[in-house]
């Protein structure tokens, strides 16, 4: 379901000029696979992944809905390469995320086997190439993030900051897997305005991509329908000066890159 203000459309027929003419483009699983090269079987290998994430030790609500990986990639310079991994932690401030921002947020990293799927290098060189063609170069610095939001608890909150930015250039929300849940409606909003659309991404593959200068969005806290149920995403953002560090930059010893040893 989905409520649109009449100058926003979710057609992604042509999902470059969307993006450029509202800010943000939802892409069906096709046009996903179209961009990227990721069809469903390469998705499912992918998700796999998100069984036995650990959670998120810095949720400040005290929750326990939330599990997570984070890595943080360098691009070369056509964005269709991960060179290398950098160890770093997450940062974002305040005035992003009122609720976790200013401070260093350590997550369990990207394992090796996650790093190795075919899949993840597709996604980031494909959705990499709309976010490119719409600004005119290339983000070269990335930061993906595997999130699995659980209703164990009963209530589970994809968005506890509530509708944000996060800071970056470009944002891309990837539905992996929803499983036995309701509510988790997908709300964008412009950053400078009163128009706003909502919709509930249901498929597998729905992916939504953000100009993050001139949207904001959040996610409804999900329900379970019967016992418990979860929601996996993969969260992608870049951004074309460097990564989202303090103003004093990373602490000594923090920001030691690895090479990424997969052929891609």
């Amino acid at each position: 379901m989905s409520t649109p203000f009449p100058r926003w459309r979710l057609d992604d027929a042509a999902p470059l000029e969307t993006l450029a003419a509202q800010g943000f483009v939802k892409l069906s699983p096709a046009r996903l696979a179209a961009a990227t090269g990721v069809d469903a079987a390469a998705l499912a290998a992918l998700a796999r992944h998100w069984e036995g994430l650990p959670p998120d030790p810095h949720l400040r609500d005290g929750g326990r809905y939330r599990r997570r990986r984070h890595a943080s990639l360098l691009m070369d310079e056509t964005g269709q390469r991960i060179l290398r991994r950098v160890e770093r932690p997450h940062w974002q401030p305040t005035d992003y995320n009122a609720l976790h921002g200013g401070f260093e947020r350590w997550f369990a990293p990207f394992t090796e086997a996650l790093l190795a799927e075919p899949a993840l290098p597709a996604l980031l060189a494909g959705l990499g190439r709309l976010c490119a063609g719409m600004a005119g170069r290339v983000p070269r610095f990335v930061e993906a993030h595997a999130f699995r939001i659980d209703t164990t608890d009963g209530i589970g909150r994809p968005t506890p900051e509530g509708a944000h930015r996060d800071g970056v250039d470009f944002v891309a929300v990837l539905l992996l897997a929803r499983h036995g849940v309701r509510g988790g409606e997908t709300r964008v909003f412009e950053a400078e305005g009163p128009a706003g659309l909502r919709f509930t991404m249901a498929e597998p593959g729905t992916t939504l991509l953000l100009d993050d200068a001139r949207v904001v969005h959040e996610t409804t806290p999900l329900q379970p329908e019967a016992g418990h149920g979860h929601r996996d995403t993969l969260v992608i953002t870049w951004r074309f000066e460097g990564f989202l560090d303090p103003p004093d930059g990373p602490r000594p010893g923090q920001g030691a890159a690895s090479d990424i040893q997969h052929e891609r």
